[in-house]
């Protein structure tokens, strides 16, 4: 008998988790001055798309990539002025909404350092150095 371990989608029992976080994540972006203006002022179909990724990511049905193809994330986010400071703006929401959604280990690590991966490899700009007077 051979161990097959279980995905985050599976430890999480289904999508409703993810859905949860994406919207606990989108309420912050909401209210994030360096992060809004990056999306459209409806944020119903970004929420949509992250949580189709997400459940595809995790290991749930591939809704995402019958509807958009492959994700190539760094292509997509392209256009976006990613430094670090909007990066760590993300990265932080992202983990706040997953500890207020209540995951639970091992999902909430497996997670957290997907998140901290992935949001590094989009940065595409280089920091903005801000001069005080």
């Amino acid at each position: 008998m051979s161990f097959k371990p279980r995905s985050v989608y599976e430890l999480l029992g289904g999508e409703e988790s993810l859905r949860l976080i994406v919207d606990a994540f989108y309420d912050k972006v909401e209210a994030d001055a360096v992060l809004r203006p990056m999306y459209p002022a409806d944020l119903a179909e970004s929420k949509r798309r992250l949580f189709l990724f997400l459940v595809q990511f995790f290991g749930g049905p591939a809704r995402y990539s019958e509807e958009r193809g492959h994700p190539r994330l760094r292509m997509r986010h392209f256009p976006f002025a990613i430094d670090r400071r909007a990066r760590d703006h993300w990265f932080d929401h992202m983990c706040a909404a997953i500890d207020e959604t209540g995951i639970e280990e091992p999902a909430r690590s497996m997670m957290r350092d997907y998140f901290e991966r992935s949001s590094a490899f989009l940065i595409n700009r280089p920091d903005t150095i801000e001069i005080e007077d």
